[in-house]
């Protein structure tokens, strides 16, 4: 009796969330997940901010979202670091003023770096706004970048296998570049670290950024590639069509631990 019990309560926490007659349809629900960990310098913060501005307001964007069969898509943009700031709420996108007025937010101020990685609990606090949001989209996306694995809270793997039960696909943006990073948390892998042990989902990818001259580009192609949902075969590096050694995907906890015992030793 008590397994079966067990198995109810585990089954209705993974049941993906039934549509109600107050939720708007939509193409798309996305959540830009955006990394501000201290690790990040001011400039690569606003450098951030500016790439996913440029890339909203880009024609090819524009012509992505026209793309699909409603013609909307609802996003929020969340900056995380050891917890996680919503600084855009749930927003449609509809027309190029829509894209504008979304990415004049995001250039309007810039915050300070916060404390540790979390690529965990950010993956969950993606999927509970999905879950608590007022739309319901024919696909749910959360859209994660970072510089540097996972070292605090859950297992990362615990969690991106929690959200991806739910039906959210998860992509990723790692951030390769060396500027104002402490090399003992740079990890040259990180694309690899990010498909073994991050993303998930149908067509998920990754796209790996190694210059932040190259970032908005990037931050286009994936926006583009999640609006227009191409066929798994069409991606960018799908995650699913690739065989790679496998990853430790406790690399980041690890050096955590390494660098307490260091701070703590006499």
């Amino acid at each position: 009796m008590k397994a079966a019990l067990a198995l109810l309560i585990a089954a209705s926490l993974i049941l993906p969330r039934a549509a109600t007659a107050e939720e708007v349809e939509v193409d798309l629900e996305l959540v830009l997940m955006v990394d501000v960990s201290r690790s990040m310098t001011e400039r690569e913060l606003e450098i951030q901010r500016k790439g996913y501005a440029e890339a909203l307001r880009s024609d090819a964007v524009f012509a992505a979202l026209q793309s699909g069969l409603l013609q909307t898509v609802a996003v929020t943009y969340v900056e995380w670091a050891g917890t996680q700031e919503v600084v855009i709420d749930w927003r449609l996108l509809q027309t190029r003023e829509d894209l504008d007025a979304f990415a004049d937010i995001l250039t309007s101020r810039f915050d300070p770096a916060l404390r540790r990685t979390s690529i965990s609990e950010a993956l969950i606090f993606g999927s509970r706004l999905i879950e608590t949001n007022e739309y319901k989209g024919l696909r749910s996306v959360i859209d994660i970048s970072g510089d540097g694995p996972n070292n605090q809270g859950r297992t990362v793997t615990v969690a991106r296998d929690a959200v991806l039960a739910k039906g959210i696909i998860i992509n990723g943006l790692p951030l390769l570049t060396r500027e104002g990073m402490d090399t003992s948390w740079h990890l040259d892998n990180l694309d690899i670290y990010y498909e073994s042990c991050v993303i998930g989902g149908p067509g998920s990818f990754v796209i790996p950024v190694f210059d932040w001259d190259d970032f908005a580009e990037a931050v286009q192609r994936k926006l583009v590639l999640e609006m227009v949902s191409l066929p798994p075969e069409a991606q960018i590096i799908p995650a699913q069509a690739r065989r790679l050694d496998p990853t430790d995907c406790q690399i980041g906890e690890k050096i955590w631990q390494e660098r307490r015992r260091y701070w703590d030793s006499p």
